[in-house]
């Protein structure tokens, strides 16, 4: 008789490098023993911020594999820019490794976390469009509520970074868990939590508190002392999708600007709220195991 596998086969897709919340969610994700992480593909997050932003990303998701040790693990650089159309992908090693681990029928279901644009998965699907038969599921971290927006509410970051991606994986019929923006800002810590519970955690911890303290310096006007590690849902929802709050909606697609429109009759299940006592405590826990067991440490 055949097991279950005990191990739920995975890919991370991240714009490690544009803010200061992914690294989080890439050392969850590599400290938990059910994720079998079978790559980490390295995001663009456009060009405003910098004009090599998948580049930047590598090099963070380099620099976290080096400290953990993790040399094991595969990395792979994504497309540079966004897709210049609908029609059109950027191809990249991301995207064949997204199609080579789609394609293999001898591992059970793949699960593909998107912390950034979906630029990766739009193209390996305009590669290979019959990716919508394989047993995959699309994590995004992504894209407004389904609500009425707030007067002057911007474009969410991941979505604005590519929307023509997001129009193509929403209209492609594959599997959809989507994190608005309305529920991954809830998953805020701060910074007196952080320094009890991250940053004795080894060169790692204190890496990751202060990276997180140097980004809000840079970024924030008005005083802070908390950040949302809004990326962590998506590996909360790896490991526990019991602790998503969801609805199935009809899958929308996305003008330019950043709002729902009509999409093209298939669905998507949004997580609206998930359990950020599990997912945090669940990631101190494990960082701190994982330091303790580190010599000298």
């Amino acid at each position: 008789m055949s097991r279950t596998p005990r191990t739920r086969r995975v890919i991370i897709d991240t714009d490690a490098k544009n803010e200061a919340d992914d690294q989080f969610a890439i050392v969850h994700a590599l400290l938990s023993e059910t994720l079998d992480v079978r790559g980490i593909i390295a995001a663009h997050f456009g060009t405003q911020r910098s004009a090599t932003s998948m580049l930047d990303s590598r090099a963070e998701i380099d620099l976290l594999l080096g400290m953990m040790g993790r040399d094991d693990v595969r990395a792979e650089n994504g497309a540079a820019e966004a897709l210049p159309d609908e029609d059109t992908p950027v191809d990249s090693p991301g995207a064949r490794l997204i199609i080579e681990e789609a394609r293999r029928a001898d591992a059970g279901p793949l699960q593909i976390a998107f912390l950034g644009p979906l630029t990766d998965m739009a193209a390996a699907l305009l590669l290979d469009p019959a990716l919508v038969e394989t047993d995959t599921t699309v994590i995004w971290i992504g894209g407004p509520g389904y609500e009425v927006r707030e007067p002057g509410e911007g474009t969410e970051f991941n979505l604005r970074n590519d929307v023509a991606a997001a129009n193509v994986v929403f209209r492609s019929g594959i599997r959809i868990w989507q994190v608005p923006r309305t529920a991954y800002v809830m998953s805020s810590v701060g910074y007196a939590e952080l320094d009890e519970k991250v940053a004795p955690c080894g060169e790692l911890g204190a890496y990751l508190v202060r990276q997180l303290k140097e980004f809000n310096e840079t970024v924030q006007d008005g005083p802070i002392e908390h950040r949302a590690l809004g990326d962590s849902p998506a590996v909360g929802l790896m490991l526990n999708p019991l602790g998503g709050l969801f609805r199935t909606r009809p899958a929308p697609l996305f003008s330019a600007e950043g709002a729902l429109l009509p999409g093209a009759g298939h669905t998507v299940r949004v997580c609206e709220m998930y359990d950020a006592r599990y997912l945090l405590e669940d990631f101190f826990a494990k960082l701190r195991r994982s330091a303790a067991a580190q010599p000298g440490v």
